[in-house]
């Protein structure tokens, strides 16, 4: 069982899971947990049965598009895919059934913000599973681009997989208005 959500980190947890089925001749199902706007169960009140639905068929475009790109690089593991709605650390641990069972999940790079705005779900499978649990820390290579994408105030961001930022990124010098003298578009 391996947790995923199309970023970077759950995909280095998809292909380590690969590996841990193939030894384990196992089989390899990667849940991806989705919530609608607003979250849990106060989120009935506030949205329609077209946002769910709008919600679930995102949230199952994602879980395709990333068990097919994964089996397209990973020949002999074919991983089913377990759609499930709820918070991910709660959404993982209810998914393992048998305690015989491994949990494989990414920890990704969590900065302070983050750490205080949403709960670990690597924490959460590591404190709550009823069996052993992989945590598989992120690449390098993603670290060294996550540094690349700061340096060039998000401009890297296409790169990278996931949620996007609400507003773009602020600009790192100041913004001089046109027609100052000092630009190579000075009117004339």
């Amino acid at each position: 069982m391996v947790g995923t959500n199309g970023s970077l980190g759950s995909l280095a947890a998809l292909h380590e899971a690969a590996t841990q089925a193939r030894a384990r001749d196992a089989e390899l199902v990667a849940v991806l947990a989705w919530q609608p706007p607003g979250g849990g169960s106060g989120s009935r009140a506030s949205c329609g049965p077209s946002v769910l639905a709008d919600c679930r068929e995102a949230a199952a475009a994602l879980l395709r598009e990333t068990l097919e790109a994964f089996g397209g690089c990973r020949p002999g593991v074919t991983p089913a895919g377990r759609l499930v709605r709820g918070t991910p650390g709660v959404a993982l641990v209810d998914a393992v059934h048998d305690p015989g069972d491994l949990l494989v999940v990414g920890t990704g790079s969590r900065g302070l913000l983050l750490r205080v705005l949403r709960p670990s779900v690597a924490r959460h499978c590591l404190a709550h599973a009823p069996c052993p649990v992989l945590a598989v820390p992120p690449s390098p290579l993603q670290t060294d681009l996550e540094h690349l994408n700061r340096l060039a105030g998000g401009g890297w961001r296409g790169l990278l997989p996931g949620p996007r930022p609400a507003f773009p990124p602020r600009s790192r010098g100041r913004s001089l208005p046109q027609g100052s003298g000092r630009g190579a578009d000075d009117d004339e």
